[in-house]
């Protein structure tokens, strides 16, 4: 635990928050105090091989170019059950290799019904950009272009003129997108939800979360009976009920226990004695060579962009997300920070969930997060693979 008191600065913190952190934490500081917990991490021993899925040799053969090696639990336990037709609850943590359990299976029958002439379309919803174009590049590393297999990425940010033209120009055997450019497509009728055969709704406990139920529950509408339904997420709690009652038929449900995203996580408090430190206080912690790779977390999009640009004026590499950044911009700064070209990321929450992007060091909250849950999935970033990761907390002491 650090202390900070008083120094001029000039940065000015931006008090609008969506909500007051302190009705959901109070002065209980503890919360963000655990030592890391590291768990030996036996070695799975899967049931299936990936030649034993009778998959199409390209398939195959990428699977292995790609680096894949053995099936992990999610996938070990869900491509079986996807190849034969069923509807499926998996429920998985993000690192968990969940994105391929479902393209491989997927991709596995767009490449056969594409050979028999037969329609395949499968629409894929993520609750973020940043989600989608992930799903989408993975799925491109499971193809090559001898399989003609045509993809879209639907979301916003991006100009709708561009994806609605590759929609009307190509087969778009998948559309990958954010449910609220999906809808707008929708009702421009320029996408038409009842040839989609195939459905798959990503972390959608986050799409609850992010407020895109009525979205959702659209979409849904627009759908075929006669459908083959995915259903992902880290948890399934009754709030999700409605979602899986009218989404799925007599699904399998696959359950992949694994530890809390925290164990792995030193987490520890950075006191704050007034307001104008703590931008002194990341400098100072910033600093340090211990800190190589650093997520920082701010409670609004005004406040990330001041907070980066104070930072890059100081002589630190530094980049910043956020839900008003452009699409382009937005993967340049993670492209910047995935391939170690800047070492800081501030964003907003944003990349919380879903953002996929290794060695981080450092989660540092520089603004409390709204709630416990979304301060869990926060240092989730770090920590993974095995690997201890720190998580620091600022908190103001009056």
């Amino acid at each position: 635990m650090r202390n900070y008191r008083n120094n001029r600065s000039r940065f000015s913190r931006n008090r609008k928050r969506h909500s007051n952190p302190r009705q959901s934490f109070g002065d209980n500081h503890s919360l963000f105090i655990k030592k890391a917990t590291p768990v030996t991490i036996q070695e799975y021993k899967p049931k299936h091989l990936f030649a034993d899925f009778d998959l199409d040799r390209g398939i195959l053969n990428m699977i292995y170019k790609n680096g894949f090696k053995q099936p992990s639990p999610i996938q070990d336990q869900a491509i079986p059950e996807i190849l034969a037709g069923k509807d499926v609850i998996g429920l998985a943590n993000t690192g968990t290799g969940k994105t391929a359990a479902f393209l491989i299976p997927l991709l596995n029958s767009a490449i056969e019904k594409i050979k028999n002439r037969k329609n395949f379309s499968c629409l894929i919803v993520a609750p973020t950009r940043e989600l989608a174009i992930q799903i989408d590049e993975e799925l491109k590393k499971l193809t090559t272009h001898q399989m003609r297999v045509f993809s879209t990425t639907c979301v916003g940010g991006s100009p709708m003129g561009r994806q609605i033209s590759r929609i009307k120009k190509y087969p778009n055997h998948f559309i990958i997108g954010t449910p609220g450019r999906l809808v707008d497509l929708v009702e421009k009728g320029v996408l038409k939800l009842n040839n989609a055969n195939h459905v798959v709704l990503d972390e959608v406990d986050r799409m609850l979360d992010m407020g895109f139920i009525e979205d959702i529950n659209f979409l849904i509408d627009e759908l075929n009976d006669k459908r083959q339904s995915l259903f992902f997420s880290a948890t399934l709690d009754k709030k999700l009920e409605p979602v899986t009652n009218s989404f799925l038929k007599d699904p399998v449900k696959i359950v992949i226990k694994s530890n809390s995203s925290s164990e792995n996580v030193d987490q520890d408090i950075v006191k704050i004695f007034g307001t104008d430190t703590k931008i002194k206080a990341l400098q100072n912690l910033l600093d340090s060579d211990e800190l190589k790779k650093v997520l920082v977390f701010t409670a609004t999009k005004i406040h990330t962009d001041k907070l980066q640009r104070i930072l890059s004026q100081e002589g630190y590499k530094a980049e910043c997300i956020h839900g008003d950044k452009t699409l382009r911009d937005r993967r340049r700064a993670l492209e910047k920070f995935k391939n170690d070209n800047c070492r800081i990321l501030v964003a907003t929450d944003v990349a919380a969930r879903g953002l996929d992007v290794n060695n981080i060091s450092h989660v540092i909250n520089y603004d409390l997060p709204n709630n416990y849950d979304d301060y869990i999935h926060r240092i989730g970033r770090t920590g993974r693979g095995g690997k201890t990761g720190k998580a620091l907390t600022f908190v103001n002491v009056r």
